[in-house]
């Protein structure tokens, strides 16, 4: 698949997902198989480009390319000027939402809100594709509410107006994340349009990823929540595309060394405070169906130090290994981690 001048390795994505896909989770997926990342929801309000938050976001120092950055927002001179600052900053890619459901993004007319007003939805388009000299994508549902579907519409535009990518959530912004995913509405908006689609929404296995593929014609996948300690899903997916053959599951020792670097990512990145806070969600995705793991969770948020945070995940994962090697996970256990801010 390629996005502008960039070819990427594969046509796996990890999703955008607010509080998620900060740089060290979205280098960590490119590590085990990804070949592409969008970051989490960036300001396009100017007056928070010095906020701790957004200069964190635009942070890219060591990440793989291409950069795609996802900019947020309503106002198209306001967003023009966003795609502009990150670019100054390296993004190499910029990502317009009009995917996010939340009701704070909706809130204020933004996200898949936007969906509602097509005149608007140009005007965005072209102002952001005009600002830059990047590839600007889009990311977008398949409309308001299911009487008013209007992806293939809008696809139309997007593709006319100069954007070169389009992923797509197969649900609308009423259904949020409830549901199952509408595969052959991102099929119809295959058969529109010209530019790269990327299907998004429900894909949790290998088995799906390729049902996706051949299902709706998409060029890629994007993972999501099936994504959030399961980093590993991507070179799964790709083995299994390539091969028709699963890998082994992961072994227990491997699952604490990928969990345990990307926490010391995560203190790094963040700071030991911040970092050991953020890092608490993880822990709990990485370990969700494990054997033992309901008490080892509660008793995790309770911890209030770095220290005791890894003494805690190494006594836990020697219990573990002390009863098995490797580790199967249920498909029902990895599939909704509770909702995020996913575009």
């Amino acid at each position: 698949m390629q996005i502008g001048p960039y070819k990427l390795r594969n046509n796996l994505v990890v999703a955008p997902m607010a509080g998620v896909t900060d740089r060290p989770f979205r280098m960590l997926c490119k590590k085990l198989g990804a070949g592409y990342a969008v970051s989490e929801m960036v300001t396009s309000n100017s007056l928070l480009y010095g906020s701790e938050k957004t200069l964190r976001r635009a942070n890219h120092e060591g990440e793989v390319a291409p950069i795609s950055v996802q900019i947020a927002g309503a106002d198209p001179k306001i967003l023009a000027d966003a795609a502009r600052y990150n670019v100054d900053h390296g993004a190499q890619v910029i990502d317009i939402n009009m995917g996010c459901p939340a009701k704070k993004i909706c809130n204020v007319m933004a996200g898949s809100a936007l969906l509602k007003d097509e005149p608007l939805v140009s005007q965005i388009l072209k102002a952001v594709v005009a600002a830059v000299d990047v590839p600007v994508t889009l990311k977008i549902r398949t409309g308001w509410d299911k009487q008013n579907r209007n992806a293939v519409a809008v696809a139309r535009m997007a593709e006319d107006i100069g954007i070169q990518a389009l992923a797509m959530h197969g649900r609308t912004r009423a259904c949020a994340y409830m549901g199952d995913a509408e595969y052959d509405t991102i099929a119809e908006v295959k058969q529109a349009i010209n530019i790269p689609l990327i299907a998004n929404g429900d894909i949790t296995t290998p088995e799906k990823a390729k049902f996706v593929l051949e299902y709706t014609g998409a060029d890629g996948v994007m993972i999501g929540r099936a994504a959030q300690g399961r980093p590993w899903i991507f070179r799964e997916i790709e083995h299994y595309l390539a091969t028709g053959e699963h890998m082994p599951a992961p072994e227990v020792e491997e699952i604490r060394s990928v969990m345990l670097g990307h926490l010391h990512d995560l203190y790094e990145f963040y700071g030991d405070l911040t970092g050991m806070r953020v890092a608490r969600k993880h822990i709990s995705w990485y370990t969700k169906g494990l054997k033992d793991s309901s008490n080892f969770r509660h008793a995790m948020n309770q911890l209030q130090t770095i220290d005791e945070q890894l003494n805690a995940i190494n006594d836990f994962f020697n219990h573990l290994q002390s009863q098995d090697t490797r580790i199967q996970y249920a498909t029902d256990e990895v599939e909704a981690n509770g909702e995020v801010l996913a575009a």
